[in-house]
């Protein structure tokens, strides 16, 4: 997504060379195969370790660190191995959007004018909140010390990254719509009163 806002904003010109079908299906395809090579080794490694505390977790789905806390045996240097290759996966694609929006947000300050300067910033604005909800979550989630780890907060966490942005990700990008904008508005007047 912020490969194509890059293109669409800083080439727009050359946006039919640059996004065409082959470039779409390699992007989907890379990021199909990095986010399910992750997986299997993260799936690998949990169905490697032994279970001496029982297998019962009070979360919402499993999660790696409360199953490691499940196990008996002291896996942490595998698990810390495939932490480092999950942070580069997720590092490269943070960077990569980062460095995008840089770009983006240059040439969308030299527009000469104000409604092409607001119809870029619109576009743009979604998938940014999507995502800056989607990283600051795992960040939380992942980053937190294990002292302000408790069931309860963990299963928030997980709830939060895994339910809230892939459920505003559609109301925002239809916010864009001044049909949908009128209805909400008229939504929320009719409540108000």
């Amino acid at each position: 997504m912020a490969y194509d806002r890059y293109v669409a904003i800083c080439r727009p010109l050359h946006y039919g060379t640059l996004m065409c079908t082959r470039a779409c299906v390699r992007m989907a395809a890379a990021a199909w195969a990095s986010g399910f090579l992750n997986a299997l080794l993260h799936t690998a490694n949990t169905f490697s370790i032994p279970l001496c505390q029982g297998n019962v977790l009070d979360q919402f789905f499993c999660e790696i660190p409360q199953l490691l806390q499940l196990s008996c045996s002291h896996s942490y240097l595998r698990e810390v191995g495939l932490n480092v290759v999950s942070a580069c996966l997720f590092l490269g694609c943070f960077i990569f959007i980062v460095l995008s929006y840089v770009q983006i947000f240059r040439a969308m300050l030299r527009l000469p004018s104000e409604q092409g300067r607001h119809k870029a910033f619109s576009m743009c604005l979604p998938h940014l909140a999507v995502v800056s909800l989607f990283v600051s979550t795992i960040m939380f989630a992942y980053l937190k010390p294990p002292s302000m780890s408790s069931p309860a907060l963990d299963l928030v966490v997980a709830v939060v990254y895994s339910v809230v942005p892939p459920a505003v990700n559609p109301l925002l990008y239809s916010m864009r719509n001044k049909e949908l904008k009128d209805a909400l508005e008229k939504l929320l007047q009719s409540v108000q009163c």
